[in-house]
């Protein structure tokens, strides 16, 4: 999957048979607010959401007053039901249609939201093209907020593997230079009623 096309039309093919079916979907991103208040991240506060695709938590911080929100996927189909769902208000967000790994920021963001991309990134590779997002994204005290499958979640996801990790070792994953201030533990449950595990967790940026 290293060839964005390919990337590209593996999740428009996903998200094109419905958000609301899909095994990520929850009507309200409970998890991802957990984290983001845990952490201290504020409407001040430019916020990006990586693979934020179809997600309703754009809506929400809107409801919160944030005005500087960013969302990036690399799926066009992914975003629609999230622009449709907003309205009007669409206009007050950036959309980016990229992959994160070749995505190279222009701007600086507080705060970097990712839920159920990085476990999707099974090579040292992929890893580190998108750590290299991720440090040119932030600077010192910046926020990252990470959901992605516990040890004993799921190992494969629409039709690809993933990586499993507990906090202590997606920490260790993002980087010495981050600083782990928060972590949790989710049991997500798919319109198909499944049980997905999810670990969750937010670092602080120290150089």
């Amino acid at each position: 999957m290293a060839d964005q096309a390919q990337v590209a039309a593996h999740w428009d093919a996903a998200y094109a048979r419905g958000d609301s079916t899909r095994s990520w979907f929850a009507e309200q991103p409970v998890m991802s607010l957990r984290m983001l208040d845990a952490a201290g991240v504020s409407a001040a506060d430019a916020l990006i959401d990586v693979g934020g695709g179809a997600s309703r938590l754009t809506g929400v911080l809107l409801d919160r007053g944030f005005r500087d929100l960013t969302v990036l996927d690399v799926s066009a189909i992914g975003v629609e039901p999230a622009r449709d769902r907003l309205g009007p208000r669409a206009d007050q967000v950036h959309w980016v249609i990229a992959d994160v790994l070749s995505w190279y920021p222009q701007r600086h963001y507080q705060a970097w939201h990712d839920q159920a991309v990085f476990h999707f990134l099974t090579t040292d590779e992929h890893r580190q093209q998108y750590l290299r997002a991720l440090d040119t994204a932030t600077g010192p005290d910046a926020i990252a907020v990470f959901g992605c499958f516990a040890p004993d979640g799921p190992q494969h996801c629409s039709g690809l593997p993933v990586a499993r990790y507990s906090p202590a070792q997606l920490a260790r994953q993002v980087g010495t230079n981050w600083l782990l201030i928060s972590q949790d533990r989710e049991e997500h449950i798919t319109p198909a009623g499944a049980i997905q595990p999810f670990t969750w967790i937010a670092l602080r940026r120290q150089s």
